[in-house]
């Protein structure tokens, strides 16, 4: 009967600390982005979404993007008075409800880069933004240097950033941080290196207040200007980075 206990309680620490499912992981290891997973967004976002809703001053092209020793770069540049980086998205390849998303990266200095980590709900064609929701795992701007930021747009909030909180992390831009968020049917919470930085679990979840009950996809992006990144540009800061060295999604 004591070995049947043993065993027991084995059985159940060993349930207990079971590592969570992996669904999705890219560690950039390969010659080129691996279009079975993303998508590039390309152009300006005319003639439907001009300086892509926001503002922004970019051209997003394929040639600002580039795979080196398994970390994925996009490089902001500046030539001939046009500003070009990259933008890709996982929509319609890794759309996924609930889980952990973790990316480590690596931030740009520099006023007017606004790079993201964040993603949208997968019905945005036929219930476009804020309707479909948006969560902000990383957004960060040049011109608040030290700051990250975790928001969510929704439709009672009419796509405002009045979810939302700021953390002061003073030379962040110096090293890779991981970025999470664990979204469940309850709440969604944010961490920087292991740490919580945002908690949001509205008592009332319509999909008004909470369009977060359906799949998400990733974007990937750096933005230059725009409404966040703010109008004034420095450039004499091109060519900037945004490195990122892996994503992981986990089920819960």
């Amino acid at each position: 009967m004591k070995f049947i206990h043993i065993i027991s309680i084995l059985v159940v620490l060993c349930s207990c600390n079971q590592t969570p499912e992996v669904i999705f992981e890219d560690h950039f290891d390969g010659a080129s982005l691996n279009e079975k997973y993303w998508n590039y967004e390309l152009g300006d976002g005319c003639p439907n979404l001009c300086g892509w809703g926001n503002n922004e001053r970019q051209l997003y092209t394929q040639e600002n993007l580039k795979l080196q020793d398994g970390k994925m770069i996009i490089t902001a540049q500046l030539k001939d008075s046009t500003y070009t980086s990259s933008r890709i998205t996982t929509k319609n390849k890794v759309e996924f409800q609930y889980g952990t998303i973790e990316v480590r990266a690596k931030l740009p200095r520099g006023h007017g880069l606004w790079p993201a980590i964040w993603m949208l709900g997968n019905d945005i064609d036929t219930n476009p933004w804020p309707g479909c929701g948006e969560i902000d795992i990383m957004e960060y701007v040049g011109r608040d240097a030290g700051v990250i930021f975790n928001s969510l747009h929704t439709p009672d909030s009419h796509g405002e950033t009045i979810n939302s909180k700021s953390t002061q992390l003073p030379n962040i831009e110096d090293d890779f941080h991981v970025y999470t968020a664990t979204w469940t049917k309850d709440y969604i919470k944010f961490y920087i290196d292991g740490k919580e930085s945002y908690f949001f679990s509205p008592k009332e979840k319509n999909t008004r207040i909470w369009p977060y009950d359906k799949p998400f996809y990733v974007l990937i992006n750096m933005a230059i200007g725009g409404n966040f990144g703010g109008p004034e540009v420095d450039d004499s800061i091109f060519p900037k980075e945004f490195i990122i060295d892996y994503i992981k999604v986990s089920k819960l």
